[in-house]
């Protein structure tokens, strides 16, 4: 947060990292880079298409990227074609344009998507804020997806920490600003920055990496722990966070969901919650009746959506009850021949 913190605070124009830079990845990338206009994306797909099923789109919680689906994109790749990516800024991608608003980052997969020749429709995986992104992919992008997999994704009004240090909810932080328009070129590298700002992100993630594989993503392959502790102490990783709008696309999300009583319609949807608590705290058992009551109104987002208790997980049921993320996911194959 405090590598954010001085992007913003000093108006640092961050955006694709040095090619050449000698601080390279610990471990090839298993797929493929697809230019978007200056900036590359490293997608991996896994089984060839099958034109009767469509493809699964796995988009990772914040700080996470494409080998933190390194427990589901096998299983999944045993009866669909399933494809996972690293977002600008993460992993084996470069960093793109900012600021990295959900707006931005939906037309980055569309294109990307597009470039490398993934046709819809898509079932749509997303985990924590990548459940926002997916729900924002399927409003701008409806007629491409045939189904959605919500992973203890986020709320239609989290609770965030404000300004003065309390907590409150994206509301309170809300501006009213204009969302900005997406930019398709314009990335910049990090030689850009100023040497003092570059100097306070650095200082910031040098204690990352010992911490990228805490549990559990202790339970990941070796390979995929060696990209995260990698990845982690990169200042293009932390520059990739810059969203200064989040509270406004937010609040702009929530106001076109209360418009229909199911967005959605009847797109097939499956809501994974934990079961197991991590609220802590004097506030706690509050706090965990509001997430519960938050998970359940993700339901509602489709008049053909179900909930289902990962009863052994907590937030990161992706590692903890894998076999539950595939088995939805193969449900939403299956709901698309019926």
């Amino acid at each position: 947060m405090l590598a954010l913190a001085v992007l913003l605070l000093f108006g640092a124009s961050v955006v694709a990292q040095d090619r050449s830079a000698s601080n390279s990845p610990p471990v090839p990338p298993p797929g493929r880079f697809i230019d978007l206009g200056g900036w590359r994306l490293h997608l991996n797909c896994s089984r060839k298409a099958t034109a009767s099923q469509p493809t699964a789109i796995l988009e990772a919680g914040a700080g996470d990227f494409s080998v933190d689906w390194s427990l589901v994109q096998p299983a999944v790749a045993r009866f669909a074609r399933v494809c996972s990516y690293d977002r600008a800024g993460s992993a084996w991608s470069d960093l793109g344009p900012r600021p990295r608003t959900m707006h931005q980052i939906v037309w980055e997969l569309h294109t990307l998507l597009d470039k490398a020749g993934i046709k819809p429709p898509f079932v749509l995986v997303g985990h924590s804020y990548g459940g926002w992104l997916v729900r924002l992919y399927a409003s701008t992008y409806p007629a491409e997806v045939a189904g959605m997999v919500l992973v203890e994704a986020g709320a239609d009004n989290p609770r965030r920490i404000l300004r003065d240090g309390n907590v409150g909810h994206a509301s309170d932080l809300a501006t009213g600003q204009p969302i900005p328009a997406v930019k398709t070129s314009g990335p910049l590298r990090e030689s850009d920055l100023p040497p003092r700002i570059l100097s306070l992100i650095q200082a910031a993630v040098r204690d990352a990496g010992p911490h990228a594989n805490d549990p559990p993503r202790d339970k990941l392959p070796a390979d995929a722990q060696r990209m995260r502790t990698w990845t982690l102490s990169q200042v293009k990783h932390a520059a990739s966070n810059d969203n200064p709008f989040e509270a406004d696309e937010l609040i702009a999300m929530s106001a076109e969901r209360n418009k229909k009583e199911h967005p959605l319609g009847d797109l097939p949807l499956i809501v994974l919650s934990r079961g197991i608590s991590e609220s802590e705290g004097p506030n706690a058992l509050a706090d965990e009746e509001e997430r519960k009551r938050d998970q359940a109104a993700l339901v509602s987002l489709s008049r053909n959506g179900k909930q289902v208790i990962a009863v052994r997980s907590g937030h990161h049921i992706p590692l903890d009850e894998p076999d539950l993320v595939v088995g939805a996911i193969r449900e939403m194959i299956a709901a698309h021949h019926r």
